[in-house]
């Protein structure tokens, strides 16, 4: 017979008190507890084993908490973080959220509060993705549309979410109308703990002014005139899940004050009620405005841009990522021609795919797919040509030279190769075998440049930690191989 392990929990705290009143809380909650008073005992723990969790204080007397949030993330642990920060001090919350903190509580710190940042950290409040909610979201080719592409600017989208997924810190989303903010969002959600809970989506720019409160918060039954019933709002329908703040900064001053105290009191009072109710939201914002210059036209609360802005992540505008072209209007006429019945999929001709690259595309792939569409439609057969695609030659770029036009010289633009890359003599038989063979060879020679640290091994090649991991145990690569 087996019993299920207890999730471990480290605290660290120089205050005797605060330790032992962190630590009865997480007791009775059904945790192990081990404690420190220092960083020096806190790193001595954590080397002699693993928890499920640290929770530690920003300043101890021999360093602070970042140092302890700084030491997981080099040595690769997988120790969530949570760090207690004193009253009103943002700047460590945000410094420690970008550290790598999962979340953080200020002091004096509430203990329902505190329960409940330790119950999402480990999962008891937002559970893991079921099997059927994984394959739901991985059946989504539509909704992954316009991340598609290998190009530096979208591979550096896809790699921050991936990072920023695991945390609860607060994520600004700017870039565009139509670049797909929103599907970064939404795939933040998804790769995160709570991708099994709710994601509500709010597009702050379209709700009137008298009715933000209302929407935001809910309202109880006689609140006012049409209150019939009670009606939860955003931040309610979102708890345990993902609130996405669309178009933040339309939002006029008054509800800012307001969407600021709700997120440093994480709790909400609903229109008529006279007691707050708690919520537990991860809270994702965009907005197409720069931000920083609405600060300093004061339309924009500096206070609230700090709360929102811990990372901040770029969509890039489609004409920044050309070389994606290929593979997007790929990708967007194969799912329109499954819509349609049509089969086999057009493709675009080389002629095609080089008009598209000499517009400027000011709605960004939302307005590629409305094109491809139409082009689809009027084309008629298995190949869109230029004619197809409507553009007249007045929106396109005529001083584009023929080496932009380099990577999209196939219909689904495909790269030419490098410069400097040597193929083998004959063509492999096996393709992926070949290739996987190419990779352990390098991740072998970075591993052996840096003496097999692979943290060292993995900057060296432009990659994270976990993503040299996950290669190398794909490839079957030990710290003892040479």
């Amino acid at each position: 017979m087996t019993t299920a392990t207890l999730p471990r929990l480290l605290v660290v705290d120089d205050e005797p008190d605060l330790r032992t009143l962190y630590e009865l809380t997480l007791l009775r909650e059904g945790y192990e507890i081990d404690s420190a008073g220092t960083v020096a005992e806190a790193l001595a723990h954590l080397q002699a084993q693993t928890y499920s969790a640290v929770i530690t204080d920003m300043k101890l007397p021999d360093g602070s908490g970042l140092a302890l949030l700084r030491w997981l993330e080099q040595a690769g642990r997988p120790e969530k973080a949570i760090v207690i920060t004193a009253f009103g001090s943002a700047e460590n919350a945000v410094e420690a959220l970008k550290a790598g903190a999962y979340d953080y509580l200020t002091k004096p710190v509430d203990l329902r509060q505190f329960r409940l940042v330790v119950g999402s950290a480990l999962g008891r409040v937002a559970p893991d993705p079921s099997p059927a909610a994984q394959e739901k979201s991985a059946a989504m080719p539509a909704s992954a549309l316009r991340l598609v592409g290998e190009s530096p600017a979208i591979r550096a989208v896809r790699s921050l979410i991936d990072k920023v997924a695991r945390s609860m810190a607060p994520v600004l989303v700017q870039g565009e109308s139509g670049t797909g903010k929103e599907l970064v969002a939404r795939a933040i959600h998804d790769h995160g703990v709570r991708a099994g809970q709710g994601f509500i989506a709010v597009n702050c720019g379209a709700i009137p002014e008298n009715l933000l409160e209302a929407e935001f918060f809910g309202y109880r039954k006689g609140a006012f005139t049409g209150a019939n019933e009670d009606r939860e709002g955003f931040f309610q329908a979102a708890d345990g899940g993902t609130l996405f703040l669309d178009e933040i900064g339309d939002l006029p001053l008054a509800m800012q004050s307001k969407l600021l105290r709700v997120i440093q009191e994480r709790s909400v009072r609903p229109v008529g009620a006279t007691a707050e109710t708690p919520i537990n939201v991860r809270i994702l914002s965009a907005t197409h405005k720069d931000l920083s210059a609405e600060v300093a036209a004061g339309r924009f609360r500096q206070d609230l841009f700090y709360r929102l802005n811990v990372i901040q992540i770029r969509v890039p505008p489609l004409r920044e990522r050309l070389e994606d072209l290929g593979l997007i209007s790929t990708r967007v006429l194969t799912r329109i021609a499954q819509d349609a019945g049509v089969s086999p999929a057009p493709r675009l001709t080389v002629g095609a795919l080089q008009t598209l690259s000499r517009y400027a595309f000011p709605g960004n792939v939302r307005e590629l797919e409305n094109l491809l569409h139409r082009a689809l439609a009027l084309a008629g057969g298995e190949w869109i040509d230029a004619d197809d695609l409507g553009l007249p030659d007045t929106l396109l770029d005529e001083d584009r030279s023929e080496s932009q036009f380099a990577a999209l010289d196939t219909p689904l633009g495909a790269a030419p190769v490098a410069e400097g890359v040597s193929l083998p003599e004959e063509l492999p038989s096996d393709l992926a075998r070949y290739l996987d063979e190419v990779e352990r060879a390098i991740l072998l020679r970075a591993l052996e440049l840096h003496r097999f640290n692979r943290t060292a091994a993995a900057a060296s090649l432009g990659l994270s930690l976990r993503q040299i991991r996950y290669r190398m145990a794909r490839l079957a690569i030990s710290a003892g191989d040479s």
